[in-house]
Formats: C-alpha cells, structure tokens, sequence
C-alpha cells in the first residue's frame, strides 16, 4: 500500500540544516529539471513587484518573509518534510512520533506533493518555501500544468501494481490524475458527517487515518482489502467502484 499526501501551507522555520541538494530528492533524475525550472520561475516573481508576487501566491503584506525566503531556496538551511508541513493534516499525523516501524514504512510508502518539488519522501532534506500547487507564475504557467507531464512519467511507476490510497486536495490531483490500470488500484477518501460532506475536518481525519493505517501491519493489495484495512484500525466506510472504466474507487469515511 502506498499513501500520496498534499502538503500543508504551514510550514515549520528551518533555523539550521544542510542547503539544498536536488540530487538527494525523491525521483531525481527525473524531477530535477522541472524543479529547476519551478525554483527560477519563483525566483523571479519574488524578486520582482513586490505587490504583484503576493497577489501570485496568496499572501497578505504580513507574509512579505515568504517572498525572501523564495529567494533563499538554493542557500537557506533544510530539514525534512516530515519536519517542514506543520497543517492540520500533518498535526495529526504525526511523522515525527511514529514508532520506528511506521517511520520506516513512511519513508518507504508515502509521498508528499508540492507545488515547487513535485513531490518529497518524508525524510527528504528541502527548505521552507511558498507556492500552492494551484499558482500560476507568469513566466512558467500553472504550477499543475508544469507537472502533469513529469509526474505522469514517474508515478505511474511508483505505484506499479500496489494499491494507491491518495488524499491529495484538488490543486494538486490537477498535477496528476491516476489513469487506466493504476486508477483502479486507487482510493480517494470522502469524509461525511451525517451524510454530508465536510470539509472543516477533513485534513485532520485524513491524517488520522494515514497514521492509523502506518501504524498496522496491514498490507492491502486490492481497493476492497483497503477498506477492510481502514475499518480495522477504526475507519469504517463505504467504498464505491469507479464510475466508468480507469475511474479510482471512493471511500466514504465519518469524520474522527
């Protein structure tokens, strides 16, 4: 079973650490370039209009740091992305504090996206950073759009013949959507409450559940064994086939 996050816009200081080293990052060899492009893209926002680069990325007058911080990219200390994404979903996650077992699996089983990476393991050294996958740079395009190519090439391959339970948002499902044979071997997750769908606690159930399944020996191989996974470690639900052929599976969950 593998797991694919989104990311938080929380992200924790790095006060010290090792610079940036792109060759070191999750599917380098592949990503390395669009990285480099996305970094010098950003670069070039912020160390324009200062006005213009907050209305880009979403930012108040208050948040001025970030653009400095997106000018710092190559030289700023790092830490991992387990240390880095401090939302609500990672609050109740909690890489940091998995048993050892369920780090290992982690690192192993889970990706990160990112609007400027592409996407990180969590023990991946990168530094503070700010771009939502739903940006569009002026000298670059849609961040989604920059990707979809790149990512489509490697995590198709990631993924294989495992069973993807993706909890992705929207901004970055638009950088890849699972397609033929691997979107049947993946599940969303829906979270209810009272039959309706919310959102206020959506990431913190999200994250809960990633934990829970981290933490179990489960190994699921097919959608239908996932959700049996996922109602074992107290997250039952209703799962729903594709809607038409190369479609993913949903899981209705109550949030927790």
């Amino acid at each position: 079973m593998l797991i694919l996050l989104p990311p938080s816009e929380g992200k924790t200081e790095a006060r010290r650490g090792k610079p940036l080293d792109l060759s070191t990052l999750v599917f380098a060899d592949a990503l390395t370039e669009t990285r480099r492009t996305v970094m010098a893209a950003l670069a070039d926002l912020c160390a324009g209009d200062a006005e213009k680069a907050r209305e880009v990325l979403d930012l108040t007058a208050g948040q001025a740091a970030d653009l400095v911080r997106n000018l710092r990219l190559e030289t700023a200390p790092t830490l991992t992305a387990a240390q880095l994404y401090s939302g609500v979903l990672f609050d109740h996650l909690g890489l940091l504090d998995l048993p050892s077992d369920a780090k290992r699996r982690a690192n192993r089983s889970v990706l990160i996206s990112s609007g400027l990476w592409g996407v990180v393991r969590p023990n991946d050294r990168v530094p503070p950073y700010r771009l939502s996958g739903g940006a569009t740079l002026p000298t670059l395009g849609t961040i989604a759009g920059t990707w979809r190519g790149p990512l489509g090439e490697v995590l198709p391959g990631w993924v294989g013949r495992k069973v993807l339970l993706d909890l992705r948002s929207g901004a970055y499902v638009a950088a890849w959507r699972p397609s033929g044979a691997v979107a049947e071997r993946t599940v969303t997750v829906q979270v209810t409450h009272q039959g309706k769908v919310v959102s206020h606690h959506n990431k913190a159930t999200k994250g809960r559940l990633a934990r829970a399944l981290l933490c179990s020996d489960a190994d699921p191989r097919t959608p239908a064994a996932l959700a049996e996974a996922c109602a074992a470690v107290g997250f039952p639900g209703l799962l729903t086939a594709p809607p038409r052929a190369g479609g993913t599976w949903q899981l209705s969950i109550d949030q927790v």
